[in-house]
């Protein structure tokens, strides 16, 4: 038997139009609203619609109440339509260069407590000077942050590149390095100039859990078979030395961040138990964005910040 050809669609017959009309009524699952996105009247979409039925041979989306349920057609079309939609705006929408102080724009950018209090809070004050109209949103990393990236419902993320997934193939740059140091309150008895790995087993521990990635430190002290008694658990590392301040318990935490509480808490702050490797704060995102001039601008507006973090120290 012969390779079964695909069938050819002649698009000089399609309108491209009823593509961003099926993008915007799977979406809104709405016809009124689908229109509103569009700027067209409410006939005009659900003419659009009819269009559409015809094409599929299918109802694409039934009533049910005031809201419209996908058909299992609509349903496998929809993420093609959007990267579809996504494909048609790179082509037309091609930026021709990217002025901060006159073009607006705003970026998402996905990252821990920790990398938006060292790296990002610097940055977003000395662009509300430099460039103010630029919007910078930070949200934290979740367990679909590359999905958020793909979809660009996310610009970039900022993560340690040893917990990056190798499989996922987003360019990426090195922002800054980072280590890990145990921290204890000032007047915590137990803790020396040193600790030793027997003593650190037997202090009371708080552990970072948190986020889609394991603790990098807790992984370490696992690999080494370090044993820990945890008495705490937090979701964040910033505020994770701070848990310390009159008590008994210590944590392993950013050498950069304790920069920012030192000079404002009581801490005591000595070597790990064991040689722990550092982390290497790295920037990804998806290759589509690689050469638009608004989205390098901001990633050498990261860089620039990241290449100053050692003068900083408060």
């Amino acid at each position: 038997m012969g390779r079964r050809q695909t069938p050819h669609v002649d698009l000089r017959g399609v309108d491209l139009n009823l593509l961003l009309a099926l993008d915007a009524l799977l979406s809104e699952r709405n016809v009124t609203r689908a229109a509103q996105r569009l700027s067209i009247g409410q006939s005009a979409m659900s003419a659009a619609l009819g269009r559409l039925r015809r094409h599929f041979d299918d109802r694409l989306l039934v009533p049910e109440g005031r809201t419209l349920l996908a058909t299992p057609v609509a349903e496998a079309l929809e993420p093609l339509v959007r990267e579809a939609v996504r494909a048609v705006h790179g082509v037309f929408d091609r930026p021709h260069g990217f002025d901060p102080a006159a073009d607006r724009r705003s970026f998402t950018i996905l990252a821990s407590d920790y990398a938006t209090l060292v790296l990002l809070r610097p940055l977003i004050a000395r662009l509300a000077h430099e460039a103010p109209l630029q919007r910078i949103n930070v949200r934290p990393i979740q367990m679909d942050y590359i999905g958020q990236v793909r979809d660009g419902d996310a610009d970039l993320f900022i993560l340690p590149a040893e917990l990056a997934d190798p499989r996922v193939p987003f360019p990426h740059r090195h922002l800054f390095t980072d280590r890990y140091v145990l921290v204890a309150d000032a007047v915590n008895e137990a803790i020396g100039t040193t600790v030793t790995r027997e003593q650190f087993s037997d202090l009371p521990y708080i552990a970072f859990d948190a986020g889609p990635h394991p603790s990098f430190a807790d992984a370490q002290l696992e690999a080494l078979e370090v044993t820990r008694r945890v008495e705490m658990t937090t979701q964040s590392l910033v505020i994770m030395p701070l848990l310390v301040l009159g008590t008994p318990l210590v944590a392993l935490a950013h050498e950069r961040l304790l920069r920012h509480v030192a000079s404002r808490v009581a801490l005591k702050v000595v070597e790990p138990p064991v040689p722990l490797r550092p982390l290497n704060e790295t920037l990804f995102w998806h290759a589509r964005q690689t050469d638009d001039p608004g989205h390098l601008w901001l990633r050498e507006q990261l860089a620039a910040q990241a290449a100053q973090l050692d003068d900083v120290h408060s």
